[in-house]
């Protein structure tokens, strides 16, 4: 019986020591738990260990950005994915870092908003420009690189590209909202 959408998650019992090495790595290390895609990616000891300091650069002061850009961000692709998982996931957490609800309701139904800080404004564009058409404008790519410089750039993207993993991985195991799984 699945326990995490359509998906059934390893028991302890039931992994091999790959797989226990890398839920000890997870569990025991800096992450201290096994967030919603590594439940998934357990299966795949090697993908733990790619994966997690890609996840991990992602935490609070370890990156350029600021935790309302990151959210606008991933609110952005994980809504053009219609994954309920994370999108349910970050929604909230937009809010809780001081996204208010219409920009929130409107990130998520694609729908144009607009943000009082240029940088957040130029991140918005960015994902959805990218997100959307593949491609940003020349006068875009000035702003982006004017207002974020190379490394914010690089960090908005990257995520974008970390939340598409996340969001297509919850998509094929049909994984809902607030889904908790298994007790560890």
């Amino acid at each position: 019986m699945p326990s995490f959408g359509r998906y059934q998650e390893l028991t302890l019992d039931e992994m091999t020591p790959e797989q226990k090495a890398a839920h000890s790595y997870l569990i025991d290390g800096p992450r201290g738990r096994l967030p919603g895609p590594y439940k998934v990616w357990i299966h795949n000891p090697k993908l733990v260990h790619a994966a997690d300091p890609l996840g991990r650069h992602f935490t609070p002061g370890q990156y350029s950005l600021t935790e309302r850009e990151r959210e606008i961000a991933v609110i952005v692709m994980t809504n053009k994915w219609n994954s309920d998982y994370p999108a349910a996931a970050h929604e909230k957490r937009g809010k809780e870092v001081g996204l208010s609800e219409s920009q929130v309701e409107r990130l998520a139904a694609g729908r144009p908003v607009s943000f009082d800080d240029a940088r957040e404004q130029v991140v918005y564009e960015v994902a959805r420009d990218l997100a959307d058409n593949r491609i940003v404008s020349q006068s875009l790519h000035d702003r982006a690189v004017a207002l974020l410089g190379h490394p914010g750039i690089s960090d908005v993207v990257t995520l974008m590209g970390y939340y598409t993993m996340v969001s297509l991985t919850m998509n094929f195991y049909a994984v809902p909202a607030g889904t908790p799984g298994i007790s560890r």
